[in-house]
C-alpha cells in the first residue's frame, strides 16, 4: 500500500486528523505541505487536516475541536427559532481563561464571547445540528444575553427575539427570572417583559 492510500485509511475513523497522526505514516512537513498544495488534504487549523474530497461541516469541526464552547447570542437565537438571520459567524461563549489560539481556524469563522467563569455554565444545554451534538445556551439564558449585550446586537434582531420569546408557549419565566438575577440584568428584563406580557 503506498503512502497516499495509507493516508486515506487514517481518515476513515475520523474526518479530522492531527498532524502527528499523518507524520506517523512517515510524511515530512514538506510532504504534508505538498499534499495541501496538491489538493489532497485541507488544513482546518494549525495541526489539523481533512481530506479535500470529503465534506467536513462547521458543526463537525466545532464538535470535534471545540467541544467545550457554547453557542450563544445570534447563533443561539437562530437555532432557537427566534431569528431568521443565519449568522455568517459562529457566536460562541468561552470562559475568560480559554486560550485564544484554540479559536484560530483557516475557514471557520468564530466570534467568541469571553464569559466570567461563574456565569459560563448558566443555562447550558445540548442541541443536535446536522447530526452533531453541540452545547448551546437555552432560550432563557439567550434572552438574558440579549439584554446584557444589547448594544452589540442589531436592534431589529433584538426586538424580534424578545417578541418571539414572549409568543413561545414553552418559555420558562422562572428560569428567566433566576438567570437574569444571577447575570445582573433582572431590572432590564423585568421592565420589558412586564410591558409585553401584560400588553
Amino acid at each position: 500500500m503506498n503512502k497516499t492510500k495509507k493516508l486515506k485509511t487514517i481518515f476513515q475513523n475520523s474526518k479530522i486528523v492531527k498532524t502527528c497522526d499523518i507524520k506517523k505514516l512517515d510524511f515530512s512537513n514538506d510532504e504534508i505541505a505538498k499534499l495541501c498544495n496538491d489538493g489532497v488534504i485541507t488544513r482546518i487549523k494549525h495541526g489539523y487536516y481533512s481530506l479535500s474530497d470529503e465534506f467536513v461541516s462547521d458543526e463537525q469541526v466545532i464538535s470535534t475541536l471545540l467541544p467545550d464552547v457554547i453557542l450563544c447570542l445570534e447563533t443561539a437565537l437562530f437555532y432557537h427559532g427566534y431569528s431568521d438571520y443565519a449568522p455568517k459567524e459562529w457566536n460562541v461563549a468561552v470562559p475568560r481563561t480559554f486560550s485564544r489560539t484554540k479559536l484560530n481556524f483557516d475557514s471557520l469563522f468564530i466570534k467568541p464571547k469571553f464569559i466570567q467563569n461563574e456565569l459560563f455554565e448558566i443555562g447550558k444545554t445540548k442541541i443536535q445540528i446536522n447530526g452533531f451534538e453541540l452545547n448551546i445556551y437555552d432560550k432563557e439564558r439567550t434572552i438574558c444575553d440579549c439584554f446584557k449585550y444589547k448594544n452589540q446586537i442589531d436592534s431589529e434582531i433584538f426586538n424580534k427575539a424578545i417578541n418571539a420569546y414572549i409568543a413561545d408557549n414553552n418559555k420558562n419565566l422562572a428560569n428567566l427570572s433566576a438567570y437574569s438575577k444571577q447575570m445582573r440584568v433582572y431590572k432590564k428584563v423585568a421592565e420589558i417583559m412586564e410591558v409585553l406580557l401584560n400588553g
